[in-house]
């Protein structure tokens, strides 16, 4: 019996001594000293705002839809606007971080934009049910303008307060102020032919325009008969669009010219490049060279 009591008093001291030096080690505090991050003694020149362009959308379906499809799937905006008679404009996810909205394409030889973009969405049907008939024989089909629905003018002012906010705030370039279809013209034809592009540059101050005495002036069919596809091509590219090296003017090309027409010529939308065409095209590259301000 006392050497039973014994034996239980040692394996007590045991492991009382074993678990001590982990006991210890989990107590004692710290004496390595708290490091203090300094932000104002040193600043970097080589660096710039992420976001560096925006992009606008129309959301082919109603209010309902659209918030559904927006705030519950694999796809989504920073902004939303509906086509309801009010005040707001719905902020679907913080400007700080990655909205779903661009996919795949190219803007000014950036390739992913949703990571350096904003993205908003604004309700509209986008082409009339009529024809409705998005794919013609495999290949966009090159609506022209009557398809188009109309935005409705508060959703266009809305447009601009939130667009003047951000490009202000964001100093971001007029080029960059962009049309889904811009992006990605081989599969997206937003926001339409009926989207205002002129009036909010003229009466907002918002993105990019040409200026007509520089189109006329370019307004010359001996130029543009003169002028070889591959160096049509790179005018295309010096002002931002992805566009095919090939020697023709092929599905993937005339994609970029409806894509381009929709946005400058919103008129005549044909995806044919024509004098119009290339004087506009010519002309806003003389007005925005060099000021792509994207890296």
């Amino acid at each position: 019996m006392v050497k039973n009591i014994k034996s239980l008093a040692l394996a007590s001291v045991l492991t009382s001594f074993m678990t001590l030096p982990l006991i210890s080690c989990v107590s004692i505090p710290t004496t390595e000293p708290r490091y203090i991050i300094d932000s104002d003694t040193y600043q970097a020149q080589g660096k710039s705002e992420r976001i560096k362009s925006i992009v606008l959308h129309y959301t082919v379906s109603d209010n309902d839809r659209s918030i559904k499809t927006l705030t519950t799937g694999q796809v989504s905006a920073h902004y939303l606007i509906l086509d309801h008679n009010d005040d707001k404009i719905y902020n679907l996810v913080p400007e700080s971080e990655r909205a779903w909205h661009a996919g795949d394409g190219g803007f000014a030889g950036r390739m992913i934009l949703n990571d350096t973009s904003i993205g908003i969405e604004i309700v509209n049907s986008g082409i009339k049910p009529e024809y409705r008939d998005a794919l013609k024989n495999g290949n966009l089909d090159y609506h022209p303008y009557e398809h188009y629905v109309a935005f409705d003018e508060l959703q266009i002012k809305k447009v601009a307060q939130l667009v003047q906010d951000l490009a202000a705030r964001y100093n971001i370039s007029p080029k960059n102020i962009i049309g889904h279809a811009d992006m990605a013209p081989s599969r997206k034809i937003d926001p339409g032919a009926k989207f205002p592009w002129q009036r909010l540059y003229k009466e907002y101050g918002i993105g990019a325009w040409y200026d007509e005495f520089d189109k006329q002036f370019f307004m010359h069919q001996d130029a543009f008969a003169a002028a070889t596809i591959p160096e049509i091509k790179q005018a295309f590219r010096d002002y931002g669009y992805q566009i095919n090296d090939t020697d023709e003017w092929d599905i993937d090309s005339r994609n970029v010219v409806y894509a381009f027409q929709l946005h400058f010529r919103p008129q005549q939308p044909t995806g044919e490049l024509d004098l119009e065409t290339y004087a506009i095209l010519k002309a806003l590259n003389k007005k925005y060279a060099g000021r792509d301000d994207f890296y």
